[in-house]
């Protein structure tokens, strides 16, 4: 809290920052300069990294009004811009505020818990809400034009692909032949009901899969990840330091790809009987560590929603650095 009792602001937007002790071990060491938060939030990863390194000036980005509120009450007293706009832009705003490095880079995908504790979003599977899903409230795709519009085949792919459903078709199926679906409870009752009475008994919630399918597809949020993250790299001073927290194998999976091949990992079995230089660039930044970590078993008590969180981190390499370990 700004060193006092929370605003109206931050107690409508009450987010707690998931892993914020290993996000702040790794950036601190960041080079001074400006330091890219492309999924703000409530400003709680961005205070305590502030706290550590008072020099740096932050970009913060979101592309909800009320996390853009909340941060901006957060942050207020410091060297912190935060614009409302998704890191899908990121180019755009960079551009916009004169920000042709950065000296590092935080990206917190998925879903926030204020977001899904505030029924009229429309995000919860467990309270009655409208068919929302909008992490911007001024676009015009919303779950209600998915569920109640779009084709079962249609329905099927966001489900099986984003949700990884097993039983997509049937859940499809049902969902087009309830419509119109008027509300949040009524979908995830359908869902339900779509799902055999043996798998509803494990794996936590029947609705969560499809749920969480929708929500990507209403925001396009895998498809802004691997422009975005290659942005923030491509634009990252030498010595500058990258997190990227994610809470599904779908985004995690982007992640690794991107990161992997940043670092000149990728798939060696493709270009098997090629010259290396041939086949990938040479090395823009180093994991560390390699793969990813999870949130600590105290954590997970005290905060049972930062269980899926997957931490990966890397650093910049320096130009000689990079064509050095090429």
């Amino acid at each position: 809290m700004n060193g006092g009792t929370p605003t109206a602001i931050e107690r409508r937007f009450v987010h707690h920052p998931v892993m914020v002790t290993e996000v702040v071990e790794h950036l601190s060491a960041v080079p001074s300069g400006v330091f890219l938060d492309a999924t703000v939030g409530g400003g709680g990863h961005a205070r305590a990294l502030l706290n550590a390194r008072p020099d740096l000036s932050l970009i913060g980005l979101d592309r909800d009004p009320s996390a853009v509120e909340a941060a901006t009450t957060a942050l207020a007293g410091r060297a912190a811009t935060i614009c409302r706009a998704s890191f899908g832009h990121l180019d755009d705003v960079l551009d916009s505020l004169g920000a042709v490095s950065i000296a590092g880079s935080l990206f917190d995908l998925g879903v926030s818990s204020p977001q899904l504790d505030r029924p009229e979003r429309g995000f919860s599977y467990r309270q009655d809400g409208p068919l929302d899903m909008r992490m911007d409230c001024d676009q015009k795709l919303s779950a209600d034009q998915v569920v109640n519009a779009w084709s079962t085949d249609e329905l099927a792919g966001i489900l099986r692909s984003y949700g990884d459903e097993r039983y997509a078709n049937r859940v499809a199926a049902a969902i087009a032949s309830a419509r119109p679906i008027g509300s949040t409870t009524a979908l995830a009752d359908v869902v339900r009901d779509a799902i055999p009475a043996p798998a509803r008994r494990r794996g936590g919630h029947p609705a969560k899969r499809a749920f969480q399918a929708i929500r990507i597809a209403v925001n396009d949020e895998l498809n802004q990840i691997e422009p975005a993250l290659e942005t923030a790299i491509d634009r990252m001073a030498p010595g500058g330091r990258g997190v990227v927290l994610s809470y599904h194998s779908g985004e995690d999976r982007i992640v690794k790809r991107v990161l992997r091949r940043r670092a000149g990992l990728a798939d060696e079995s493709r270009f098997r009987g090629l010259p290396r230089a041939a086949t990938q660039a040479p090395p823009a930044i180093e994991l560390a560590p390699r793969g990813s970590r999870r949130p600590s078993p105290a954590e997970v008590a005290d905060n049972p929603r930062a269980s899926s969180a997957r931490f990966r981190a890397f650093c910049k390499l320096g130009a000689d650095q990079g064509e050095g370990a090429a």
